[in-house]
């Protein structure tokens, strides 16, 4: 297959893309890194001629409701629009676990998203996944005042990038099924303790503290609703598992 990934060389993507090619599928990459922009649609049209899939990965970074409903809305449509053009016959988008009561945030961002797909012409199909174990490397960068790093209080079942990428791409190989099963990871785990473990695997010295966020955004990442629930499938590689093979530098 010629499989587009959208958001190639982010978290999620970087490993969508090793790993479509190493199951034998000519990749194109959909990234600013090489000319292609998703809010602009530079590049698109291009970038999906003659492509069977398009693997939606693409991911902003911000807390504020109206920037990332505007991001997933520009974005998405963009990617629909081109696909529909280049009469691509599948595109997958990645979304997260238990996110409907909690549409505020970033994740009213993902809920606008899903509705556009949902309600697309273009063959799809959504597919929610936990967080990434990646995740609490990811706010320990964004949530730490030196010796201290403030965690909001997040109950998660998280999933490794990598096992995401796997799923994403045996989806793009099979036909269109609107949503899927939802993929989560092997254990419940609470966010600020992934992130004392993940100091401890380092040797690094500094006080975590947790801390509930308010509004309707803190009552859903408290709330246990991000770990799923006993219908969704369930990946192999746990949190510790994960930190002792793939220790992440630190910046």
């Amino acid at each position: 297959m010629r499989i587009a990934v959208a958001g190639g060389t982010g978290t999620v993507g970087r490993h969508v893309v090793e790993t479509a090619r190493g199951r034998g599928h000519e990749v194109v990459v959909l990234s600013r890194s090489v000319g292609v922009d998703v809010l602009t649609g530079q590049g698109l049209d291009a970038g999906l001629r003659g492509a069977d899939a398009v693997i939606d990965t693409v991911n902003a970074t911000t807390l504020s409701t109206r920037k990332a409903v505007a991001f997933f809305e520009r974005s998405t449509t963009q990617l629909l629009d081109a696909g529909a053009r280049a009469g691509t016959g599948h595109h997958v988008t990645l979304s997260i676990v238990g996110i409907d009561g909690i549409d505020t945030s970033y994740y009213a961002g993902k809920l606008a998203q899903e509705r556009l797909v949902a309600a697309s012409a273009v063959p799809h199909t959504i597919a929610r996944t936990s967080q990434f174990h990646e995740f609490a490397q990811q706010i320990a960068r964004q949530t730490t005042l030196g010796p201290l790093t403030i965690v909001p209080k997040t109950l998660t079942r998280p999933v490794a990038a990598r096992e995401v990428a796997e799923h994403l791409v045996m989806i793009a190989e099979g036909a269109p099924r609107g949503r899927v099963t939802d993929l989560i990871g092997p254990r419940d785990e609470v966010l600020a303790d992934m992130v004392r473990r993940m100091y401890a695997e380092r040797g690094i010295r500094r006080r975590v503290l947790e801390m509930r966020f308010p509004g309707a955004y803190g009552r859903g990442l408290a709330s246990g609703a991000l770990r799923g629930d006993g219908s969704a499938e369930t990946a192999t590689i746990g949190f510790d598992e994960w930190l002792r093979a793939r220790p992440l530098a630190e910046s």
